[in-house]
C-alpha cells in the first residue's frame, strides 16, 4: 500500500511564511507527496522535495520562472496500478466533469488538481475521480486549511481523508 499526500495552493510565502506543523508532519511519513501548483517560490519547492521520500508537481497560474523551471504544467504518473493526473486548473465548477471526462478520462483513473482553494470529491459519468486538497494556507470561503491524504494498493484507490488545519491553540490530535 502507498501512502500519498495531496496539497495545492500553498502560495508561500504570501498567505503565510510557512506550512503548518501537521502538513508537514504528513508530507514527511509519505510515500508520495503530490503538489497541484502554486506554489509561488521556488524555496517551496526545493523545501519539499528535499523533505519528501518522492515528489510530484505541476505549476500553477502564480508560479514565476523559478517555479516554473523546476515544474511542467501537467503530471501523470502510475501507482500501485493507479493511473493519476495532475493539472492545477480544470476550469469553472459548472461543467467540470463533462471537462475533465473529455480531456482526461481516457489517460487517468484520478485527476488531482487545485485552483479555487477549495475542497472537491466527484466522480464524472465515464468514472475519472476528481480530487481537489484545497489550500493549507489560503483557506477563502472555507473555515480551515486543507489537505488530502490518500491510500493506494492492488489497483485502487482506497481511503481518501481531507484533513482541515488546526485553528492555533487548538489540541492536536
Amino acid at each position: 500500500m502507498a501512502h500519498v499526500v495531496v496539497v495545492s495552493d500553498t502560495h508561500l510565502p504570501r498567505r503565510a511564511k510557512d506550512l503548518p506543523a501537521p502538513v508537514w508532519a504528513a508530507l514527511e511519513a509519505a510515500d508520495l507527496v503530490v503538489h497541484a501548483g502554486d506554489w509561488c517560490d521556488e524555496a517551496t519547492v526545493l523545501a519539499l522535495r528535499a523533505r519528501s521520500a518522492r515528489l510530484v508537481g505541476v505549476a500553477g497560474n502564480n508560479d514565476g520562472p523559478d517555479v516554473r523551471a523546476h515544474l511542467p504544467r501537467t503530471a501523470t504518473f502510475t501507482l500501485g496500478g493507479v493511473r493519476f493526473g495532475v493539472v492545477h486548473e480544470t476550469g469553472a465548477r459548472t461543467g467540470r466533469e463533462r471537462r475533465c471526462d473529455a480531456d482526461w478520462a481516457e489517460a487517468v483513473d484520478v485527476l488531482l488538481f487545485g485552483h479555487s482553494h477549495i475542497p472537491w470529491d466527484s466522480t464524472t459519468p465515464r468514472g475519472l475521480r476528481l480530487l481537489n486538497p484545497g489550500s493549507p494556507t489560503d483557506r477563502r470561503r472555507q473555515p480551515t486549511g486543507t489537505w488530502l491524504e490518500l491510500d493506494v494498493a492492488g489497483g485502487r484507490l482506497g481511503d481518501v481523508v481531507l484533513h482541515r488545519v488546526p485553528a492555533p491553540g487548538a489540541p492536536q490530535r
